[in-house]
Parts: structure tokens; C-alpha cells; sequence
């Protein structure tokens, strides 16, 4: 499904134009300073191209979960990071009911950052009212949140069926390109390589996955209970005892295309890591729980992940907060920049997998800024932010 993109539209059509512009700076926060400014950073290449043909560029985006105006998610705490980011004096507009004259007053190449849209039930409501307040702030809409895309809020889905044209940005291409691409024309062989803790985030993307990919390779907390499911014990490790007869199932229908670990680091608790050992996956102790993936199966990942020729990754096989249990993790990072040298497409999707390759990103093809974007995106669910987008 080919969207319109900005870069489609005349320069006439940007020049002294209000460019209304949904963007994810939904960035990590503490003690009042952006703690990783990748987000903000990632949307730069749509504004300065918006900036550079004289567009007038008015931002949107949510920060945090507030439930109402709260000084705490205020986006105006941001303001300075984007100005230092953007290279450019930044007007706040606190509300966007009274924030037309605003935007009109804005010189060509002038930016204004808009409240947090979350401030008012009608974002979360997708309703039509405040998305016509917000519609009023812009001449055309150009959505580069592809992280908010499977979400229909105002500022993502309503507002881009009242304000046309109403594109993507370039980021948002991207995504939908590697993301795209992947899926309808992998180069093969294809492999996913699913982490992170629970199996029932993953089952509809490894059912999705499993006709489109030639190996899946499991780790994370994910892979015991599929461990349960063969009857291995997994001590006290984190394990969903409900899923075990979904992973039966998924286990017989993926035949050998679903590659478990061949063994685990294990420890009596996170705390006691020096204690920890390494055992192959039927012989789990009973007073141990699983944090990483060992060594004969990082060897094991990594053989798989170098003959591959599209890799995608999603979660972490590991504790990989926690160190020593980030090196499964990191190992998986480290095969995938090295099947990149040899030619493979490497899609990271967002969430933790992003934060584990975290300064590695120019070494990848594509590390996608949403995780539950991407994810359901690889399931096959339309995304709502995209689909209200005008088609190419």
C-alpha cells in the first residue's frame, strides 16, 4: 500500500505554507533534561526539508501517559532540547484552540511546538472536534510518528482525513519501506530473531512471521515456555504457565522453522549473577531461574543470522539491563552489523531491541523509532495513522 509522499509534492506547494506535523517526541525524561534525544533527532530530516522549501512548521505530539493537563508531561519541557536539535528558535503554543494566530504569525522556515495532545480527551478519543481545532493549525498534514501510527488518535488518524494532502514524512517512509519490503520481497534466506518476555505479545507476529520467514530463532523469557511446552523443568525462571498449550500448537505447526535455545545462562537470582552458570536447556535446575541465552546458542544464533540474507529482530534474549546477562543480547547485535557488512537487509524493531543497538544505528539498515508499531504492522493489521494517509 504505496502512500503519498512529501517528498511528491511541489516546492509551490510547501512555500509559505503551514505544514501541520505529527512527530513522536515521546522521548525518555528524568530530573527535568531529555535523557536520549533519538526521537527528536530522527524526525529532523522532514522539518529541515519542510524549513528549507518555506514552510511554516507546526508540531504535534503526546509525552507520557497523562490523564489531563499535568506540568509534569508538559512538552514545553522539551522546547530548549528541539531548539538545540533543530538549530532554530521554537514558539510554544499552549493551546491549540487559541493557537492559529500563531501559527499564521510564524515567519517561512518558522517552527511552533504545539501542547501535548494528550491533554484533551479528544485525542484519545479520535474525536472529530478536536481534530478540526487541530486541523485549523495547518494549510496540509505530513504524519512522521510512524511509533503512534497504530493508534487512532486525533493528531494520528482524524485529523489526517480533514486536512489534505496529508502525507508522510520521511521517516515514516522509511519505516514503511524496510518494514514493507521485508515482508513482501524479503531476500532470502529470511530470519526473525523474537526476544523479551512473554510469548502472548509475540503469538499473532509469530503466526504472521511463520509462513513468510524460513527460521525463527526464540530467546528472551519468551523461549521457556515453549520449553515447558517440549517438558523441560525451567526452575523458577519467568514463564507463562497459561500459554503453554498455545506454544504446543505454535511448536507443531512451525515444524523446524522455530529454532529454541540449545542452552541457558542460569542463576539462583538476578541479584547473585556471580553465581551464575551456563546449562543446556533440558537441564535447568530447580533453584535457578534463566536470564540469558548461553554461549553454544549464541554461536548457534549467529552461524543462522550470517547466512541469512533479511534479518528482523525483536526483543531482547536476555536480562540485558542487567550485566553480565546483556552479552545473548549484544551477540545478536553484533551478527546482525555483520551480516549487514555481507550484504543482508537488518530491520531492528523498535522497544528494547532498539535501546540494545542504541549508537549502533548507522551500522543496520533500519532500527524502527516504534515497537508496537512494527509489531503489528508484521502481523498484518492495518495501521490506523497510515491508512487515513492519501494513497501514491
Amino acid at each position: 500500500m504505496k502512500k503519498r509522499s512529501l517528498r511528491e509534492l511541489p516546492p509551490a506547494a510547501l512555500d509559505g505554507k503551514r505544514a501541520l506535523v505529527r512527530v513522536d517526541f515521546n522521548v525518555p525524561f528524568k530530573d527535568g533534561a531529555v535523557t536520549d534525544d533519538t526521537r527528536i533527532r530522527a524526525a529532523v530530516p522532514t522539518i529541515a526539508y519542510l524549513r528549507e522549501k518555506g514552510a511554516r512548521v507546526v508540531l504535534l505530539s503526546h509525552f507520557g501517559r497523562p490523564k489531563g493537563p499535568d506540568p509534569k508531561a508538559s512538552l514545553n519541557q522539551i522546547v530548549r532540547d528541539v531548539e538545540r536539535i533543530l538549530g532554530t528558535p521554537v514558539e510554544f503554543i499552549a493551546d491549540p484552540a487559541i493557537g492559529v494566530a500563531t501559527s499564521r504569525r510564524l515567519p517561512r522556515g518558522g517552527v511552533a511546538l504545539v501542547e501535548n495532545t494528550r491533554f484533551w480527551p479528544g485525542e484519545e478519543a479520535n474525536d472529530p472536534g478536536f481534530a478540526q481545532t487541530l486541523a485549523a493549525l495547518g494549510d496540509f498534514y505530513v504524519n512522521d510518528a510512524f511509533g503512534s501510527a497504530h493508534r487512532a488518535h486525533a493528531s494520528t488518524e482524524a485529523v489526517a482525513r480533514l486536512l489534505r494532502p496529508a502525507v508522510t514524512g520521511f521517516l515514516m517512509e522509511k519505516e514503511l519501506r524496510y518494514l514493507g519490503e521485508a515482508l513482501d520481497q524479503p531476500r532470502r534466506p529470511f530470519v526473525a530473531v523474537l526476544g523479551g518476555a512473554k510469548i502472548s505479545g509475540k503469538i499473532d507476529v509469530i503466526q504472521a512471521l511463520l509462513p513468510k520467514v524460513d527460521e525463527i530463532l526464540v530467546g528472551g523469557a519468551m523461549a521457556n515456555t515453549f520449553f515447558l511446552a517440549i517438558g523441560f523443568q525451567v526452575g523458577g525462571s519467568l514463564v507463562e504457565r497459561d500459554k503453554e498449550d498455545l506454544a504446543k500448537g505454535l511448536l507443531a505447526k512451525a515444524g523446524a522453522k522455530l529454532i529454541l535455545p540449545r542452552g541457558a545462562v542460569v542463576a539462583p537470582s538476578l541479584a547473585r549473577a556471580a553465581e551464575r552458570q551456563e546449562v543446556s536447556s533440558d537441564h535447568i535446575p530447580a533453584d535457578c531461574a534463566v536470564f540469558d541465552i548461553d554461549r553454544p546458542t549464541r554461536l548457534d544464533f549467529r552461524a543462522r543470522i550470517l547466512k541469512a540474507k533479511t534479518i528482523f529482530w525483536n526483543g531482547p534474549m536476555g536480562v540485558f539491563e542487567t550485566p553480565p546477562f546483556d552479552e545473548g543480547t549484544r551477540a545478536v547485535g553484533e551478527a546482525l552489523i555483520e551480516a549487514g557488512k555481507r550484504g543482508a537487509t537488518t530491520v531492528v524493531g523498535g522497544g528494547d531491541s532498539a535501546a540494545a543497538v542504541a549508537g549502533l544505528e548507522d551500522k543496520l539498515s533500519h532500527v524502527s523509532t516504534g515497537g508496537g508499531a512494527s509489531l503489528e504492522f508484521l502481523e498484518g493489521k492495518p495501521l490506523p495513522g497510515v491508512a487515513a494517509l492519501e494513497d501514491a
